[in-house]
């Protein structure tokens, strides 16, 4: 949580003014007890009724400004943990964007989306109720405590025994509390792991009537939940009923003294009531501070979750800067292996090819065989465990991730669309992006039609994921979004899957024909695909074992002959 303490350095006259504020507050409440004791010993005890009314517009001349104090205090906390959580959630998201697949394929979608939520509205909180509590709370308790000393040692003894065994109940319930809150959090990560995935594949789950198996899996994982939460709510839930018992022990001690000494002549009738007030006192601000000791026992957990992304450092390291060379082969992959984060075998093994400027490169092979893995390295979203991938003779990690996506125009398996309209996605590589053109990109990915079809055109509003469109018309628009930012390399996994043969084949004819001449990459389960590729690599399991024209692998190359073979019969070609 330390660590975490620099989000607030924007706000630090707020997280000064908060807890000064909290103080002035407690004061004033510290200043009450003596008040009711001047009443009882001078006004009720004397028959002085107009110095008891004068005492009571004090009273409430006290109530007035410390209710002042407490809205202002809750002011500035809310500010300072409104603002906080702002910082940390930018730098997180910042983070997460910075890390590269491997990173995020190892940390999961459902755990990043919990830290970015839950574990930071819950350190909100937690910031929150410090700058409210933290200060007031044993400000309070030690000076009841001290006030009671300068009424009567004695009757100061019992308070200091008391806050000494309540101190030592609330500090061993917190370091029981603080992993077992660790451990609830996680637990909660396997239940937004079940919620995403069922949400995201629920055509699939029905489809394979799989609904009972998956509400089986979440009410597991869910009871789980519960359970860790019941027993860690247990041993917080310890805290009031212990405090609320050493409480009423050293009150009823208190009062047993307070008569004795009253007896005796020692201490006054309203003495005694100001004794008991600020026992009072301390068990409000007690069960207070149980409260806020919970909120911050889960906040250091969650903060330390937070911490873990923030403190990642990304598998993609840019190194030094270095000099494209003209004379040398546009692309070069260079005994390249890779494997994924906790992965035993490598995803590819010693690839190694050439590409020159405005070929295109046609990559087929089995499902698992590496192809998107391969072309994810181009843009350096993996970085290989061996060899380089180079872009005219420099390393792809020494040219700097935004210059070097700057270059490339990608389209991945999944056709993604963001909520907005046609023209806002379109815009995403081009931010001034005309319609012009924006629709000759359109007219390359042979999406035009999708666009006319429309009542609003290029202003016809995308739902969140593109739902409001078919997959052939998802996969047109992210290739013609690609298309919009003239990319020099050009990168299609598998993104004309849903595409029917003859407009699969004009947008291969358009891609040809662009001016600015990219280098293409083309994934493909077909091999009419890609049959008109200047080189077609075939991969199978990570290894390349074939590379030239199709001429030359239906001679050379037994996979990709079995492969053009059996499509070959189905498509009558």
């Amino acid at each position: 949580m330390r660590k975490l303490l620099k989000y607030l350095k924007n706000y630090k006259l707020q997280s000064v003014l908060a807890p000064l504020f909290k103080l002035l507050e407690a004061i004033f409440e510290l200043t009450v007890p003596l008040v009711v004791s001047v009443i009882i010993d001078k006004g009720i005890g004397g028959a002085d009724w107009q110095f008891v009314t004068y005492m009571c517009l004090i009273l409430v001349g006290l109530g007035v400004v410390g209710l002042i104090s407490a809205v202002s205090a809750q002011y500035f906390a809310a500010k300072a943990a409104v603002g906080f959580s702002k910082q940390l959630r930018h730098d997180l998201f910042c983070k997460m964007q910075s890390l590269s697949y491997s990173d995020i394929d190892g940390l999961g979608t459902s755990k990043m989306i919990t830290r970015m939520t839950s574990d930071v509205n819950q350190i909100q909180s937690g910031v929150n109720l410090v700058l409210r509590l933290f200060m007031r709370s044993p400000f309070i308790v030690f000076g009841a405590m001290i006030m009671a000393f300068l009424i009567n040692v004695t009757a100061g003894g019992v308070f200091a025994i008391a806050i000494a065994v309540l101190c030592v109940i609330v500090f061993s319930i917190m370091l029981i509390s603080i992993p077992l809150y660790k451990n609830v959090q996680g637990k909660l990560d396997k239940v937004t792991t079940s919620t995403r995935e069922t949400l995201t594949g629920v055509r699939v789950i029905r489809a394979f009537c799989k609904e009972d198996d998956e509400i089986d899996i979440y009410n597991r994982r869910n009871t789980e939940l519960t359970k860790s939460q019941k027993f860690v709510g247990k041993i917080s839930a310890l805290m009031n009923p212990l405090t609320y018992a050493v409480i009423n022990a050293s009150i009823i001690w208190l009062l047993y003294i307070g008569a004795l000494k009253v007896d005796g002549g020692v201490l006054s009738q309203g003495n005694v009531v100001a004794l008991y007030n600020y026992m009072s006192q301390i068990l409000i601000e007690l069960i207070k501070l149980a409260n806020l000791i919970i909120t911050v026992t889960k906040s250091f957990a969650c903060a330390g979750r937070v911490n873990e992304i923030l403190e990642m450092k990304s598998s993609a390291v840019e190194a030094m800067a270095g000099v494209m060379k003209e004379n040398m082969p546009y692309i070069s992959f260079n005994n390249v292996c890779v494997n994924y984060a906790g992965g035993s075998m490598d995803a590819l093994s010693d690839i190694s090819f050439t590409v020159d400027k405005g070929q295109t490169v046609g990559i087929i092979g089995g499902t698992g065989a590496g192809k998107t893995t391969l072309v994810n390295m181009i843009p350096h979203f993996y970085e290989p465990r061996q060899g380089e991938v180079l872009i005219k003779g420099i390393n792809v990690k020494n040219i700097g991730d935004t210059e070097l996506r700057d270059r490339c125009g990608i389209v991945p398996q999944k056709a993604v669309l963001f909520k907005g309209t046609i023209r806002e996605n379109m815009q995403w590589g081009k931010t001034d992006a005309s319609d012009s053109e924006i629709m000759d990109a359109i007219n390359s990915a042979q999406a035009s039609d999708v666009v006319l079809s429309k009542q609003d055109g290029l202003d016809e509003i995308v739902e969140q994921g593109g739902k409001n469109f078919s997959g052939g018309q998802r996969q047109r628009l992210t290739i013609a979004r690609a298309l919009v930012k003239k990319p020099e390399i050009l990168i299609l996994d598998d993104s004309a899957s849903a595409l029917d043969y003859a407009t699969d084949a004009n947008l291969r004819k358009s891609l040809k024909q662009l001016d600015y001449n990219p280098t293409v990459f083309i994934v493909s389960q077909r091999t009419s695909s890609i049959r008109h590729a200047d080189k077609i690599i075939v991969l199978d399991s990570g290894k390349m074992v074939g590379c030239g024209t199709h001429e030359q692998l239906l001679d050379t190359c037994e996979i990709y002959r079995e492969i053009h073979y059996s499509q070959f019969q189905k498509e009558g070609a």
